[in-house]
């Protein structure tokens, strides 16, 4: 629940089919790649909101906002966006081509989720950043969200073994104490969680909104850093309930490549 949201990770029962799981919520933005090369011009990306490391889907109704971030200037990619099925639920897809290296990041702000199981809306400010043909600077410039995380380790060019490190902003200031969960997108249920802890694992920020994870795992890695909003929105009855917000980032961890 959101009053217990500084001292222990969300914990998010769904009953499926008769099986009971612990899970977390996260936005999700994926691109194809994260890296653009002159081979590779254009990327496609999902934008969905689930349950990742357990593949489990949940209706997302159109963003409120869709966007990328180049060297300050913000380019509207709302209209662009498809409606499409991700984890057999309600999710949208679109393509991008990259004109000119540079450092991208894209942002989805989604329409508020009424999550009925915690008596609360759910909004996650979503990124992923995405370098274009040798650009390496920028990708460590917060783009303004209300809350978000600002990576302190290079997002793009890392390896499965290597340690995310992040900064966790509210009103673009550092927030100190906020859990930060993460999950790994088990695309084809590849891994199998050691417990429902190990779905989705937690970091606190220390006193200046710091937190590092070390990533064990090659494929995309999400974080989101909890808080509460100061306001409230009205559920379904119009009674006033209580905001989680999520700053998410979304990381690629590659394979190291053996020499044939």
């Amino acid at each position: 629940m959101m009053r217990k949201m500084f001292g222990l990770v969300l914990v998010h029962i769904l009953v499926l089919g008769g099986a009971v799981s612990a899970l977390g919520h996260f936005g999700l933005v994926i691109p194809s790649a994260n890296i653009m090369t002159q081979k590779q011009r254009t990327a496609d990306f999902a934008v969905s909101f689930s349950h990742p490391f357990e593949l489990v889907g949940m209706d997302l109704q159109k963003p409120a906002r869709f966007y990328v971030v180049k060297d300050g200037l913000v380019t509207d990619l709302l209209g662009a966006l498809t409606e499409t099925k991700i984890m057999a639920h309600q999710g949208w897809q679109t393509r991008y081509r990259f004109k000119r290296p540079g450092v991208y990041q894209f942002v989805m702000e989604p329409t508020p989720y009424w999550e009925p199981a915690e008596d609360l809306s759910i909004i996650h400010y979503t990124k992923t950043i995405v370098a274009a043909y040798g650009a390496d600077t920028g990708w460590d410039t917060p783009v303004g969200l209300p809350t978000e995380i600002v990576p302190l380790l290079r997002p793009f060019g890392n390896y499965a073994g290597n340690s995310f490190v992040g900064k966790v902003l509210i009103k673009g200031k550092p927030a100190a104490g906020v859990a930060v969960e993460v999950e790994f997108y088990n695309e084809g249920s590849k891994v199998v969680a050691a417990s429902d802890y190990h779905v989705a694992q937690v970091i606190k920020t220390d006193s200046n909104g710091l937190f590092s994870f070390t990533c064990p795992l090659a494929g995309w890695w999400g974080f989101s850093a909890l808080s509460e909003a100061e306001y409230t929105l009205k559920d379904p009855q119009g009674k006033d309930k209580a905001v989680e917000l999520g700053a998410v980032l979304w990381v690629y961890m590659d394979e190291y490549m053996v020499r044939e």
